[in-house]
């Protein structure tokens, strides 16, 4: 099993330069490993910053939450 933590929140930039956020929902099986749901957001943002914004607005998300790619 990996001690690799999975961020709840990814934001990553596409191929014409907009910023985008994937919410991950993360459950755990009876043997403890992960299993990872992850919903694209319609949204396109224009730098990093207002992705974290509205994931912070709409999801409630934390600082420490947030993976980039």
């Amino acid at each position: 099993m990996s001690s690799d933590t999975v961020k709840p929140f990814l934001i990553n930039k596409d191929e014409a330069g907009n910023f985008r956020l994937t919410v991950r929902d993360i459950h755990y099986n009876s043997q403890g490993y992960p299993i990872v749901t992850s919903t694209l957001q319609a949204e396109f943002f224009k730098t990093a910053t207002v992705a974290r914004s509205f994931a912070r607005d709409h999801f409630q998300a934390q600082a420490g939450q947030f993976a980039s790619k």
